[in-house]
């Protein structure tokens, strides 16, 4: 409750009067270790920085967060937002990180009318009225990176997958892409998000030379790929990343840490943010960080969208006193709204948010130096007009 304030009357007398600030609480639905725990710690990260900065904002909300950490272990998801959703009462959690987690916990969250917010990059096929998708789908990430690649690099791609929806759903959507575009899947291999053993796919690889690998695998496996692949390079230059690059739509800043130093240089990754993003807006919230973490702290995708979310919902409920999905997705979709993404729009069919496309190349620094841009693409998560229109937009090339 804020401080008793003074006012005056019609006549002049002063009294005191109190001003009720409505707390409101969100579930923030991470995991900071397991297999993918070098993603989550970023998005906690982001989120808590973003609450960091509201509380020292004050206003007429305040905010009360309620964490739950996974551990990676899918059955803990529903127990932890269970907990949030009924023992905490809140209406809205902005967390999980893998579509296995996610579509676990969505009949929960529609059963107590609460509303998910969805910040990954997902494989599409999916729209809920109680999710709320922040981050891109595939007309937003792999349909312009096959744009983009396949008249530079060639039509004959291996697919590598996590086996789970994530690694067959990306992988059938390329099978089809190639097939429109007269190319051909030269191989398809699926591996454990924990397995590091990649010796077969190395193999399989060698034999069929492609022009370039679509690397849907995340975690251990991921960063056990990209560190075979740079060995292959090294005792046969076809596989160097000029002349056959792997090609990510999930590999972020905050990932690249956990890959040994200089293995991924030349590598590329699809994304609605790059910290290299030279932006006004950018460079003000980058100092922020810097000033909160020190100048070394590096900041993902993942660190972005979370925070993103955070002050999205924030600013929501403040504006409007109220928490309940009906009255935030109405605020949502009344017009565009600025974030560290850029300005923000929530298309009411769809729930999701229209965001732009950046294809970075890992440079020394563990960063990404963005290379192609187009600005911010309406969602299509079920490719019902993407795939029709025969004539993909060109992206602009950063020089």
């Amino acid at each position: 409750m804020a401080p008793p304030r003074l006012s005056w009357d019609a006549c002049g007398a002063f009294y005191f009067f109190e001003v009720r600030v409505k707390t409101f609480r969100v579930g923030i639905l991470y995991s900071t270790t397991g297999p993918y725990g070098a993603i989550g710690r970023d998005c906690r990260a982001g989120a808590e920085f973003a609450i960091e900065e509201l509380e020292k904002a004050g206003g007429a909300a305040r905010i009360e967060p309620v964490f739950g950490d996974p551990g990676g272990q899918p059955e803990r998801y529903l127990d932890l937002i269970r907990a949030m959703l009924r023992g905490n009462q809140c209406r809205n959690v902005i967390g999980t990180i893998t579509s296995l987690s996610r579509k676990d916990v969505i009949p929960l969250v529609e059963k107590h009318d609460g509303l998910l917010w969805y910040i990954c990059p997902y494989e599409g096929f999916e729209a809920n009225e109680n999710v709320i998708y922040t981050g891109a789908c595939p007309n937003q990430h792999l349909i312009p990176l096959f744009d983009y690649m396949l008249p530079r690099h060639g039509k004959r791609v291996y697919l590598a997958g996590a086996n789970y929806v994530w690694g067959w759903e990306m992988n059938r959507l390329a099978r089809e892409l190639l097939t429109r575009a007269g190319g051909e899947v030269l191989g398809e291999r699926y591996l454990p998000i924990e397995e590091t053993d990649v010796g077969l796919l190395i193999a399989d690889l060698e034999r069929h030379r492609p022009d370039f690998i679509l690397n849907n695998m995340i975690g251990p496996s991921s960063y056990a790929f990209l560190a075979a692949v740079r060995r292959l390079a090294e005792r046969d230059p076809a596989f160097a990343p000029e002349r056959c690059p792997v090609l990510s739509c999930d590999l972020t800043e905050c990932e690249l840490g956990e890959i040994e130093p200089g293995i991924a240089v030349g590598q590329l990754s699809a994304a609605s943010y790059f910290e290299s993003l030279e932006s006004r807006e950018n460079r003000i919230f980058k100092q922020r960080v810097a000033a909160r973490f020190g100048a070394g702290r590096r900041v993902s995708g993942f660190f972005a969208g979370a925070y993103a979310a955070v002050k999205l919902w924030a600013e929501a409920v403040t504006e409007i006193s109220r928490d309940d999905p009906a009255s935030v997705r109405g605020f949502l979709h009344a017009r565009p709204r600025q974030t560290v993404l850029g300005p923000l729009a929530i298309d009411p069919r769809t729930n999701h948010a229209a965001l732009p496309f950046h294809l970075g190349r890992i440079n020394e620094q563990s960063g990404f130096d963005v290379i192609a841009s187009r600005g911010a693409i309406v969602a299509d998560p079920y490719l019902v007009g993407t795939l029709a229109n025969e004539h993909a937009p060109h992206l602009r090339v950063v020089q």
